[in-house]
């Protein structure tokens, strides 16, 4: 922990919630314990929000939202530079968060916040030219109407967007869908897995820094079995952006008539032809299979190859399996000198 984080964690060590523009203490005086992983020891506690401070969180985002949608292009971009230039400047308890909260090994955590900012700088430069045209329509583009007029169509923005990113990457998975969001004029509330919700609300705290207006950025904590569906059928929101696993089915069904955008992995295959690159194709799918224990949505997980290199293949890729280095997540050389990696 260092001074810039310092606000985020109240007295007893559990980690606040982050409603209105403000870091606070849930009135349930209940959390949720966030286990490592890798020692099956509890290393964090997050607030348990209760249903009626979900309710607040809802309360500010409507309040404010209207006024974020008048905020200029360039004004909204310049608060997420902000952020980009704040989450690099602070990676490293982020990044230690990440390797805790979710095993993820110590090298890939680090640069999950790195490529988290420049997403965001991304967004934002993207953001201010797509955003930028309107549109221009011809009035006999419509049955029975004559050319003598002329439209210009803009995009608006929704309102609230819900957030819900997965366990596997807390911080990328969540400023993808905030930084666009904020963007096009809309507010967010984002709800963090419980399995990363520390290393969430440490990229929560770049948005507070970067000085958005209270109501814009929002986060609550808690178990998603007492307000998942509390948050999702919640009659503020106005889109709901999730990433996961078969959870995204039900929350489909209950959200009603609200726009939904949704990844919910898949079963993605390597193919290879007769004519590739054996060697380069064993060494991809070792490692799109196994970096970071395959807990990723686009790892390869089944390969399709035609048989006349298949008996090569399969060699090759056993051989790159045999050489793979294990450990624990903060290892950081795989020399022999690190005790935290092991063969």
């Amino acid at each position: 922990m260092t001074g810039f984080y310092d606000e985020i964690l109240a007295k007893n060590g559990v980690y606040k919630y982050y409603g209105n523009g403000e870091w606070k203490e849930t009135s349930s005086n209940r959390t949720v314990p966030v286990v490592n992983p890798s020692t099956l020891k509890k290393d964090f506690q997050v607030q348990a929000c209760t249903q009626d401070e979900v309710n607040a969180v809802f309360d500010a985002a409507k309040k404010v939202h209207r006024s974020w949608a008048k905020t200029p292009l360039w004004k909204r971009a310049e608060y997420l530079h902000k952020v980009d230039a704040l989450l690099k400047e602070n990676v490293e308890p982020m990044a230690n968060a990440l390797v805790k909260e979710i095993a993820k090994p110590a090298k890939d955590a680090k640069t999950e916040v790195v490529r988290s900012g420049d997403l965001i700088s991304y967004t934002a430069e993207e953001g201010v030219r797509f955003l930028g045209q309107g549109k221009l329509l011809n009035s006999d583009s419509f049955p029975g109407q004559e050319r003598s007029k002329m439209c210009l169509c803009q995009k608006v923005p929704l309102g609230v967007v819900l957030c819900i990113p997965p366990f596997n990457y807390p911080v990328n998975l969540a400023v993808s869908k905030m930084a666009p969001a904020l963007m096009a004029g809309n507010v967010v509330v984002v709800k963090p897995p419980s399995q990363g919700a520390v290393s969430a609300l440490h990229m929560i705290q770049t948005f507070h820094k970067a000085g958005f207006p209270p109501g814009v950025v929002q986060c609550v904590t808690g178990k998603g079995s007492e307000i998942g569906d509390f948050l999702t059928q919640h009659p503020a929101v106005n889109c709901i952006s999730f990433t996961g696993g078969d959870t995204g089915i039900s929350v489909s069904k209950k959200a009603g008539m609200i726009p939904i955008q949704m990844e919910l992995g898949g079963k993605d295959a390597c193919i290879v032809c007769h004519d590739a690159d054996i060697d380069l194709a064993a060494k991809n799918i070792v490692k799109g299979g196994f970096s970071y224990s395959g807990q990723r949505c686009t790892a390869v997980k089944v390969v399709l190859v035609m048989e006349e290199v298949a008996d090569e293949l399969v060699k090759k890729v056993n051989k790159g399996v045999e050489e793979l280095t294990v450990g624990m997540p903060e290892c950081r050389k795989m020399d022999g000198t690190d005790p935290n990696c092991y063969a």
